[in-house]
């Protein structure tokens, strides 16, 4: 997959393709049948299979609330989309000259001129331009005035209603990453690089690979039973573990992270990247009066994920 970020001097090959177009947060199965329906379209013109997005989200942007809110970084987004097939990657920096575009000048700078589209596929619930003026109707006038396809997605729902990033938040905060899933499509994940942490797992029997969770919504603190993926460097694969999320109360800290301890696992992931799975919530992030009540509560715990995870 090719990604694209300067869009005032496209390669000629990167112009023409049919686009789906939105922030994608997630990658949720909203997401993903607006996806399907541009990679048929895709096909039937015989032309790339596009995804346009926007880095930093624009509700990063405009938001003066500094709560993290992302599912995922743009990074892991990326790799999500690759994993989908998708071949151009239009990630348009959102700044002060995007947002101050009228829905006009929009379709025209942008999907019309800069990019050439051939086709575009949105969301029902799409809007674009300065202050969100756009709508899918006017989509489809400006496509049929300016030479580009316009298809409409209907939203997506399930038993608990329209599939939504906002949605999967909600699960996540309470501590539901199986509900997460269902409506993603594959487990959330946490990625990053494995940084040097105070090393106290390892005295205690149970090294773990530390990783921010900066500038995402985090997930409900406690433990979960996890999958992951070291994606790099020589211990690269796939391997069940436990994971921590959040502040640890038992030490005093309050900068959240998540720690992973990785089962039967033996080595150095310090500047490895990992994918952590969250499959199971297991409790609450706790404070014990001791160590030794710690370590029986971690041992507790991963024979209680292992079980979980041996069935997964």
């Amino acid at each position: 997959m090719r990604i694209i970020r300067d869009t005032y001097y496209l390669d000629p090959t990167d112009r023409g393709a049919a686009a789906a177009i939105g922030n994608f947060d997630g990658v949720h199965i909203g997401h993903q049948a607006v996806i399907d329906i541009t990679r048929k379209v895709a096909r039937d013109l015989g032309v790339p299979l596009g995804i346009m997005t926007f880095e930093p989200h624009p509700r990063s942007y405009f938001s003066k609330d500094p709560k993290p809110f992302r599912l995922m970084n743009a990074e892991a987004k990326a790799n999500r989309l690759a994993k989908l097939g998708v071949e151009k990657l239009y990630e348009l920096p959102f700044n002060a000259a995007l947002a101050a575009l009228t829905p006009r000048a929009f379709a025209q700078t942008i999907i019309a001129d800069q990019l050439g589209l051939a086709h575009v596929v949105v969301g029902a619930d799409f809007c674009f331009g300065q202050g969100r003026a756009g709508t899918t109707d006017d989509l489809q006038a400006f496509g049929t005035e300016m030479g580009f396809g316009v298809t409409i997605s209907p939203i997506v729902t399930n038993d608990a209603g329209a599939v939504s990033s906002t949605a999967i938040r909600r699960a996540l905060s309470e501590g539901r990453p199986r509900d997460a899933a269902a409506m993603l499509d594959h487990w959330h994940r946490i990625e990053g690089e494995v940084i040097r942490g105070e090393q106290r797992g390892r005295d205690l029997g149970y090294p773990t690979a530390n990783m921010s969770i900066a500038g995402l919504h985090p997930p409900k603190f406690g433990v979960y039973a996890v999958k992951v993926d070291v994606l790099n460097g020589q211990h690269k694969g796939s391997y069940d573990g436990a994971a921590s999320i959040g502040v640890r109360p038992m030490f005093g800290e309050n900068t959240a992270n998540c720690e992973t301890f990785i089962f039967d696992f033996k080595g150095d992931l310090y500047g490895a990247n990992l994918s952590v799975a969250l499959v199971d919530y297991l409790r609450p992030e706790l404070k014990f009066d001791g160590l030794d009540a710690l370590i029986t509560q971690m041992d507790a715990d991963c024979a209680q994920a292992r079980e979980i995870l041996a069935h997964v």
